[in-house]
């Protein structure tokens, strides 16, 4: 019996000299007196969660080694918030561009085509146009319709330079193209001398080796017919148009084949009559309505008529935004998960090495609950600080991005020369969340862990 009380004995004076180290290391002991340990044993603590806020904040900010050495936990600890930054900097960044790059291609595209292009299934023009226009623009939905006079046409500035275009008549230039004229003037119709103006991509302009100002010959054989005998004997109709405007997009397939007159020229060159057209451009003041008005036209038009969104027209490219959009977050998502279970196993690091700590709290009457709490609130400590590193470094990048470009794509491939953003706040909350919960999840292995270990084991032998 006296052999017991002896080590009981032993085993306190060895937890308050443990304790008072605790303090020191803790910071506590400055606010108490300086050889008063058993105001430690039956610590007065009013909140129960803002000492478990203080320990873990505390291993956060200054944790140190069983030999006293701060520099390899605190260095792991810096390499757990700062995964978790770079994952979370580096899905916003990815959600910015993909989204940025998706409204871009987008508002291209609905810029040069409307949302909604009325034609003739039997690829003849149509006529009554004035009288489909004003059926059509009695829908609420419908911004404006603009009538359009399109057929291939051979655009000739020598014997040797001869080149394929799509001649697009219009009463004016798209609503995209207006803001894309890099030379010249985007005004349409006749010039003061009588000239009738044109205006081409600057890739098509670079390979004619035209300039602002000079003279072209446009043919077309659209009224050519017969046999060959015939054909060999017709000659197409020829116009001479003076190019003073250039545009440039980074969309190579409409840099370097679409040109513009304006459609009464057009409608002259080609042989359509004045109220006949190719087709009609639909912009609408809300593009998600488009598969609907679709759907009212094509019974209300009949079948002669033939209506289609922008996105079917051109489905493959927007499938191809589609995946990007899909995929590429999905793929840098995965470091953030990463980040989290590094979490787990650094917390796993910092508990080995807090083996005695855990003893004295447990002495001291912290419950296993308490600890599994005190070790998961470090978890979302680290969580919360990479979190809002990774928030505020994407946010940097985004804004030098949307300031000075230093991030270039390649504009033959991704028709676009320098990679947009579009910066969204319920992408960083979202991100931020769930940031959050991971890092907090992947924290409860290594807390429940720490609440199990027997503190008489580790004081003991600590």
């Amino acid at each position: 019996m006296n052999g017991d009380r002896a080590s009981v004995r032993n085993l306190a004076l060895h937890v308050r000299v443990q304790l008072c180290r605790f303090a020191e290391f803790a910071g506590v002991r400055q606010n108490i007196g300086a050889g008063d340990p058993s105001y430690l044993i039956h610590p007065s603590i009013p909140n129960l969660a803002s000492f478990h806020s203080f320990v873990a904040w505390r291993y956060l900010r200054g944790v140190q080694g069983r030999d006293g050495d701060r520099r390899f936990l605190r260095f792991i600890l810096i390499i757990a918030v700062g995964g978790v930054a770079i994952g979370v900097a580096a899905l916003l960044l990815a959600l910015a561009i993909v989204r940025g790059f998706s409204e871009e291609i987008e508002a291209k595209i609905i810029g040069f085509g409307a949302h909604i292009q009325i034609e003739n299934v039997r690829n003849e023009p149509l006529d009554q146009a004035e009288a489909l226009t004003a059926h059509v623009i009695r829908h609420e939905a419908v911004a404006y319709v603009q009538p359009v006079v399109s057929e291939f046409a051979l655009l000739r500035r020598s014997a040797r330079e001869i080149d394929g275009v799509n001649l697009w008549g219009t009463d004016m230039l798209p609503t995209y193209l207006q803001g894309a004229i890099v030379d010249g003037s985007r005004a349409l119709g006749e010039d003061s001398s009588g000239a009738t103006r044109l205006i081409m991509g600057r890739s098509l302009a670079d390979r004619l080796q035209l300039e602002i100002g000079e003279t072209v010959t446009m043919l077309s054989t659209r009224t050519l017919s017969g046999s060959a005998a015939e054909l060999v004997r017709a000659r197409p109709r020829f116009k001479q148009l003076t190019v003073t405007g250039i545009f440039e997009t980074s969309l190579a397939d409409f840099d370097e084949t679409y040109v513009f007159t304006h459609i009464d020229a057009a409608r002259q060159f080609l042989a359509y009559a004045s109220d006949e057209v190719t087709r009609l451009d639909v912009m609408l003041h809300d593009a998600a309505q488009a598969p609907d008005i679709v759907r009212d036209l094509d019974g209300e038009l009949g079948l002669g008529v033939l209506s289609r969104t922008i996105y079917e027209i051109y489905r493959g490219l927007f499938a191809w935004v589609s995946l990007q959009e899909a995929i590429i977050p999905l793929v840098i998502g995965i470091l953030i998960v990463v980040a989290a279970f590094n979490i787990m196993g650094i917390l796993l690091m910092v508990v080995l090495e807090k083996t005695r700590e855990i003893g004295i709290l447990t002495a001291m009457g912290t419950t296993r609950r308490g600890i599994r709490h005190l070790y998961m609130l470090l978890g979302g400590l680290i969580g919360g600080a990479g979190t809002a590193a990774g928030i505020s470094l994407a946010l940097v990048l985004c804004l030098l991005q949307m300031r000075f470009g230093i991030i270039p794509l390649p504009a033959e491939a991704y028709y676009i020369s320098v990679a947009p953003v579009s910066l969204r706040w319920t992408d960083f909350v979202l991100v931020g969340m769930i940031a959050l919960v991971l890092c907090t999840a992947s924290s409860y292995f290594p807390a429940r862990y720490a609440s199990r270990i027997d503190p008489i084991r580790v004081i003991r032998f600590n």
